[in-house]
């Protein structure tokens, strides 16, 4: 088999498993009542994505010969929690589209997205229940308290001036990396991998997910308007802390510094945005990002040679490669 068409192979695979969950997931509710809860719950789940937790979830079960009809509620469980915290944030930011429509709080109200939000958390745990699996509920409940004390921390840097790389990175360890060092740890659970194989997979999943936000941080700046779905620089207009940001004021020094620091302010007005990505670039923030990206990607793949070997290894290993190579 040629590289070419062993990497197609691999693509294939996961664009089935990608296939099974978006037409799995919008069936969970479709004969649900009352409708005023359930169309915005159906509406969550019709409204697409990556699905990269559910896919990572099926594949390390895969790699300890567990098949994806087996794994496949627990995966659900996974992705219809991520959707939860979504509709959650988008309340808490106030933000009027996701993924090219309008958010649940926008298209019906508040009160609705909440409860939308509640009944997917819940969703979530009927899901995992279906699972004949030990430890699934050791492994989510921990989750669920990180996750929730990561999006706490994130919001509460709003209101802080000074902010720490690595209380940033503490916060992405909570609200991004959680859920997907958790849904690595689901599927070596329900493949019934020994406890040392799961503590590395464990591992693996939380630098994945470092490596998956510092490269969101960076898109934001550097990705092409068109294939990012959104204005570039939004997260320096908003004020947002992110790696990037933080990592200028680190660096910056006089002037410098002082013109970064207007991001405390509220952020920068759009026109500035250019003159902020030409100024990262001068200290060498973009290049730092790109190698934090690849070496917390590089130590995730280590950590991941205790899998079997096979075909889902080799897939796992290939969307690595792709999260960190992606441009939008």
């Amino acid at each position: 088999m040629t590289m070419s068409s062993s990497a197609d192979t691999v693509a294939d695979h996961i664009d089935a498993l990608r296939a099974r969950i978006d037409e799995a997931l919008p069936a969970l509710v479709a004969d649900r009542e009352p409708a005023v809860l359930y169309d915005p719950v159906q509406y969550v789940l019709e409204g697409g994505g990556k699905r990269i937790r559910p896919i990572v979830l099926l594949l390390v079960a895969e790699t300890y010969g567990t098949a994806p009809a087996t794994t496949l509620p627990a995966a659900l469980a996974a992705e219809v929690f991520h959707n939860f915290t979504l509709v959650h944030d988008d309340i808490m930011d106030e933000a009027d589209e996701r993924r090219g429509r309008p958010t649940v709080h926008k298209r019906w109200d508040v009160n609705t997205a909440i409860l939308a939000g509640d009944i997917m958390m819940g969703l979530s745990y009927e899901l995992l229940g279906e699972v004949e699996a030990d430890g699934l509920y050791d492994v989510y409940h921990p989750m669920v308290e990180q996750l929730c004390a990561g999006q706490a921390l994130d919001a509460s840097f709003e209101d802080e001036d000074d902010v720490s790389v690595e209380a940033y990175l503490e916060m992405i360890d909570g609200k991004t990396a959680a859920l997907l060092s958790a849904a690595f740890e689901l599927g070596a659970t329900i493949g019934g991998a020994p406890p040392s194989d799961r503590e590395h997979v464990r591992t693996a999943g939380m630098l994945v997910g470092r490596a998956f936000q510092i490269q969101d941080d960076l898109l934001d700046l550097t990705a092409d308007g068109d294939d990012w779905g959104k204005a570039v620089g939004g997260d320096l207009v908003v004020g947002k802390k992110t790696y990037l940001t933080l990592r200028a004021l680190e660096r910056a020094e006089g002037a410098e510094y002082d013109w970064f620091a207007r991001l405390a302010d509220g952020g920068l007005p759009p026109e500035d945005v250019s003159e902020a990505r030409d100024r990262m670039a001068r200290l060498g923030i973009f290049d730092e990002a790109r190698d934090v990206v690849q070496r917390y990607s590089d130590e995730a793949r280590t950590h991941l040679a205790v899998l079997p070997d096979g075909e889902a290894a080799g897939a796992l290993h290939w969307l690595i490669d792709e999260m960190e190579a992606r441009s939008h």
